[in-house]
């Protein structure tokens, strides 16, 4: 078991303290939390999450039924409408792409011609180029290594092969991942690391596709997640060229095909991998070439946030937000069972049962600042309605005091810590690992860097624009059985569950963390709302030049 206050959180409060990022101001003491209703909560989680709302997919019959579930008792709590034109909504315009049938998959490995099953060895997604088909034959493939092209670390992977007209093998996860030090920040994940970045650079480095090889440690998930993930409808923000952004095929792959393509060719995979760490590293001409043929229905279509206002007492044009995304994976693949609902309980049934339950509190309280209170869509198709959002805010950015996001947002059972998903120093963390110490609660970094979660939840849009944000986890330490035991339910969620039609409400759910969660939640914002200061990054992080430059703004 940790010490109560862990030695990171120190050196990290001791660090911004130093730096002279935290005010006076900061150490007043938050408000007594409401009293919250668990029942309540737990019956918008089951029926957020019932088979009826059809796991929320975005642009189906399923999505209106939701944004008006959460419209409704947003209005019941007392909120002030806050989307456009006096509504609840803030469309979200986004190209939705769909395959068309069953995709006609193979690659000739050496001399043997090896069909592809959809969803098996491969996961395709459909093109989000704006293209009607797929259609190649006998493409190269070239494996890339890591496929990142970083030139303040001095790295390239590419060292000037030409793509065009060729498929990239990529691993996932960044370089430093399997040797835990190096270029890249050790374990930690950098956005070298994200699948969405090595999709980006195979459409500047002007390939006609690109595969990502599967593993479940650097990926963080399973192949489960991958298949139902990728075969699903497709979406993104509407681009003004999508080719600069997407190639035309862009895909996963499991690890025996990977490393069949590189015996082949002669190579060993882990000897490739290896190889991937160091940056002489040589891109590998594969022998192998791949064809594939089908069908794309694109179309643009308009999904929506929904957004509910408590209006400010005193700084009305200063904003607190809460964001919790409703959207899940809809109907896709059965799964062993045949269910076809991917209902998304935990993910995100949970966090949206969270942010009305606190849009309920704070309706009551009449906080000093505005707090708005945003769900947000399409998170699982890459965070596009927060992305959306924060390129179109309701509330300007610049006085945009914080942004505290919730994901998944309850424990498994009581735990005695506290976490937030990835690493980042900002005073948003200082003032929850405050307010956790007041409820007995200490804060653990997160368990996994080296998983990237920093860049996989609705904050990193906000972040990205200089607006301290995170988003909040409930800890793993529980009181009963430690962090192994915790450990071990996270991993069988994520196994089992995880983008599964597996994640459903279940009424035996132990919720003896959900009113400490909520208490947090609530006293962080509160004491946001309730205040003058402005929380601001660490004098080292990445984001902070951004904020600063809109510091005139905020007085």
């Amino acid at each position: 078991m940790t010490s109560p206050t862990s030695r990171f959180a120190r050196k990290t409060l001791r660090a911004l303290a130093l730096g002279g990022l935290l005010s006076a101001s900061t150490a007043a003491l938050a408000a007594p939390a409401p009293k919250f209703d668990i029942a309540r909560v737990s019956n918008d989680i089951k029926t957020l999450a019932s088979d009826e709302f059809e796991g929320r997919g975005p642009a189906t019959p399923a999505e209106k039924k939701t944004i008006d579930y959460i419209a409704a008792q947003m209005k019941a709590a007392g909120l002030q409408p806050a989307g456009e034109k006096g509504t609840w909504f803030q469309d979200v315009p986004l190209r939705m792409s769909n395959i068309v049938g069953t995709p006609t998959l193979s690659m000739k490995i050496g001399s043997a011609a090896t069909p592809l099953s959809q969803g098996e060895q491969i996961a395709v997604r459909a093109a989000e180029t704006g293209q009607t088909s797929v259609d190649f034959k006998d493409l190269p493939l070239v494996f890339v290594g890591y496929g990142v092209k970083a030139p303040e670390r001095g790295w390239d992977d590419f060292k000037g092969v030409d793509l065009k007209g060729k498929i990239m093998v990529v691993l996932v996860n960044d370089p430093d991942f399997e040797g835990g030090e190096g270029d890249f920040g050790g374990k930690l994940m950098t956005y070298y690391g994200r699948w969405t970045y090595k999709y980006e650079e195979a459409a500047r480095q002007g390939a006609a596709g690109v595969l990502v090889v599967h593993e479940s440690e650097p990926a963080s998930y399973g192949w489960a997640t991958v298949k139902n993930s990728n075969t699903n409808t497709m979406f993104d923000i509407v681009r003004a060229d999508p080719k600069a952004a997407h190639t035309q095929m862009e895909g996963w792959i499991q690890k025996d095909l990977a490393a069949q393509l590189l015996k082949a060719s002669g190579v060993d995979f882990e000897a490739a991998k290896a190889a991937a760490r160091k940056k002489d590293f040589q891109p590998i001409p594969l022998k192998a070439t791949m064809s594939a043929n089908y069908g794309v229905k694109s179309e643009i279509i308009t999904s929506h946030n929904v957004a509910g206002l408590v209006r400010g007492s005193k700084y009305p044009d200063e904003t607190v937000i809460y964001s919790a995304h409703w959207d899940h994976l809809g109907i896709g693949l059965p799964d062993a069972k045949g269910d076809r609902i991917y209902n998304g309980a935990l993910d995100n049934a949970s966090g949206t049962a969270a942010l009305l339950e606190l849009a309920r509190a704070f309706a009551k309280a009449k906080p000093e600042r505005s707090v708005l209170f945003l769900a947000v869509t399409a998170e699982e198709k890459g965070l596009l309605g927060s992305e959306f959002y924060a390129d179109n805010p309701l509330r300007p950015l610049a006085t945009t005091a914080g942004v505290i996001n919730m994901d998944g947002p309850f424990a498994a059972e009581k735990t005695l810590d506290f976490s937030i998903s990835g690493a980042a120093k900002l005073d948003l963390l200082t003032l929850l690992t405050e307010e956790g110490g007041k409820l007995g609660r200490h804060y653990t970094p997160d368990a996994r860097p080296e998983a990237g979660s920093f860049y996989r939840s609705d904050h990193f849009p906000m972040a990205k624009r200089g607006v301290p944000a995170i988003s909040y986890d409930a800890g793993s330490e529980l009181v009963n059985g430690g962090a192994a035991r915790g450990k071990e339910l996270a991993d069988i969620y994520t196994r089992d569950r995880y983008h599964q039609p597996a994640d459903e409400y279940d009424a035996s759910w132990n919720t003896s963390s959900w009113t400490g969660d909520l208490t947090l939640l609530y006293n962080l914002g509160d004491r946001i709302a309730n205040s003058h200061i402005w929380p601001n990054w660490s004098q080292d992080s990445e984001f902070r030049a951004t904020r600063d430059a809109s510091a005139a703004l905020r007085k």
